[in-house]
């Protein structure tokens, strides 16, 4: 499946899209998010989300094709047209990032507490 894909479905005239993105987390430590965009075909997305972090991209692979099959059976077709919200979602996974950096060693000793 590739690392990168996009759905849509048609309901009373409207087409809702999904774009779907696996992506590797900063620090070169193994660790990878699926990040999701949602929303009307031809507008900005309304919803982005993120789920994660994996342990590898094979793992990160195996979510996606579970979600794609639980979302075709509600009626979501994989699109061949490129992804539209790419931005959005590169901006999603650099807020990810800047909070596991944020994080990591974020860590006071208040003896006084």
């Amino acid at each position: 499946m590739p690392r990168s894909l996009s759905l849509t479905r048609q309901c009373l005239g409207l087409v809702t899209r999904i774009e779907c993105s696996i992506r590797p987390l900063a620090g070169d430590n193994g660790m990878w998010t699926l990040l999701f965009a949602a929303g009307m075909a031809g507008e900005q997305p309304s919803a982005i989300k993120a789920q994660g972090p994996f342990h590898g991209p094979f793992v990160a692979e195996s979510v996606l094709d579970a979600i794609v099959d639980s979302l075709t059976l509600h009626g979501y077709q994989l699109a061949d047209d490129p992804q539209i919200w790419c931005v959005h979602l590169q901006a999603q996974l650099r807020r990810i990032n800047g909070e596991r950096v944020h994080h990591v060693g974020d860590f006071q000793f208040h003896p006084e507490t």
